[in-house]
C-alpha cells in the first residue's frame, strides 16, 4: 500500500501539533476566525494558550481534558476538540466542558459581571446530530418567545464531517476547506495541493505540519501510539455503549490511556512528550 506524504490531522498529536503549539496559533487564529460567526465583536487578531487541563484533582472521574483551550485578546475563551470516536452523550459533555472553562474563570477573583464568553467548537467524526442535515451548526441560547439573543456567554459550534461530501471542485468557502482537510487530508496528493489551498498560505502551512517527511522517527512513533490509543479507545465506547454511558465509559476511557502510556513508555519516549500525547500527569507516567 502506498503511504501518503501527509498524515491525517484528526490524529489527536497531529491535531495538537498544528492547533496547539505557540508556533502555529496564527493557523489557530486562522480557523477560529473562519469558522465562527463573530457578529458583535471584531475577529481575534490575537489568543493566548490556557491549560487544557482545567481539574487535575479529578483525573480519574469526569475531568475536563480538551484538546485546545484559549482565549484571545478581549478574554472570550475558546475550547476546541476532535472528537473522531462516536460518544453517546459528546453534545452534553461539550456543555460540561463549557460550564468548567466558565466557572474556572471565578478563581482568579471578581464579580459575576467579570465572566466572559465561552465559544465551543467541536469537529467530528460522526454523526452528533441525526435529525440536522447541514454539517455545520451553531447554537445559541435564545429566548423562546422573541428570540432574543440575551444569554450570550455560551455558544456551541460543531463540525460533522460524515455529513461533508464536497468534492475538491466545489469547495465555496474556508468552512468547506477546513471540513475538507480534516476528512481527507492524508489522502491528499502533492498534485492536489495547490488546487486545494489556491493563495492561503495559512491552510498551506496547515499541510505542510502533516507533511510525514518533516516528522522525526519519536513523532512518528508518538503519532503511531496515538493511532493504537484511538483503536483501544474506541473498542472501550463500543463495549460501553452497551452498559451506559456514566462511570463505565470514563473507566475504559482512562485505561486506554494508561495502556498507550505504558507502551509508549516501553519504547522510551520521554515522559513529558508521553503526557502531552495522553494527557496523563508526568506523576502517573512515571508510576507505571
Amino acid at each position: 500500500m502506498t503511504v501518503g506524504k501527509f498524515l491525517d490531522p484528526k490524529n489527536d498529536v497531529a491535531f495538537r501539533r498544528i492547533f496547539s503549539t505557540e508556533k502555529n496559533k496564527d493557523i489557530l487564529i486562522h480557523f477560529l476566525n473562519d469558522m465562527l460567526v463573530f457578529k458583535d465583536k471584531q475577529p481575534i487578531t490575537d489568543i493566548t494558550f490556557l491549560k487544557t487541563v482545567q481539574d487535575p484533582d479529578t483525573v480519574v472521574h469526569k475531568t475536563s481534558i480538551v484538546d485546545v483551550l484559549c482565549k484571545d485578546e478581549q478574554g472570550h475563551s475558546y475550547i476546541v476538540e476532535m472528537q473522531v470516536a462516536k460518544e453517546r452523550g459528546f453534545e452534553k459533555r461539550a456543555q460540561y466542558y463549557a460550564s468548567k472553562a466558565y466557572v474556572a474563570q471565578a478563581r482568579v477573583g471578581g464579580e459575576y459581571h467579570d465572566l466572559r464568553e465561552i465559544i465551543f467548537l467541536a469537529i467530528a467524526d460522526f454523526i452528533v446530530f441525526p435529525n440536522k442535515k447541514l454539517y455545520k451548526s451553531d447554537h445559541i441560547t435564545l429566548d423562546k418567545e422573541t428570540l432574543e439573543h440575551d444569554l450570550k456567554d455560551f455558544s456551541f459550534t460543531f463540525l460533522e464531517l460524515p455529513k461533508f461530501h464536497k468534492d475538491s471542485d466545489h469547495l465555496t468557502n474556508m468552512v468547506d476547506k477546513w471540513a475538507y482537510f480534516f476528512k481527507h487530508a492524508a489522502e491528499t496528493s502533492e498534485a492536489d495541493l495547490e488546487h486545494l489551498i489556491g493563495k492561503d498560505i495559512i491552510v498551506e502551512r496547515a499541510y505542510d505540519e502533516l507533511n510525514r517527511f518533516s516528522w522525526n522517527e519519536e513523532e512518528l512513533l508518538t503519532y503511531d501510539q496515538a493511532v493504537k490509543y484511538e483503536w483501544a479507545y474506541q473498542a472501550s465506547m463500543e463495549q460501553k455503549f452497551d452498559e451506559g454511558f456514566a462511570q463505565g465509559a470514563v473507566k475504559g476511557h482512562l485505561e486506554a490511556l494508561l495502556s498507550t502510556a505504558r507502551s509508549m513508555k516501553a519504547a522510551h519516549i520521554p515522559v513529558d512528550v508521553i503526557a502531552q500525547c495522553t494527557q496523563l500527569s508526568v506523576e502517573q507516567i512515571k508510576e507505571l
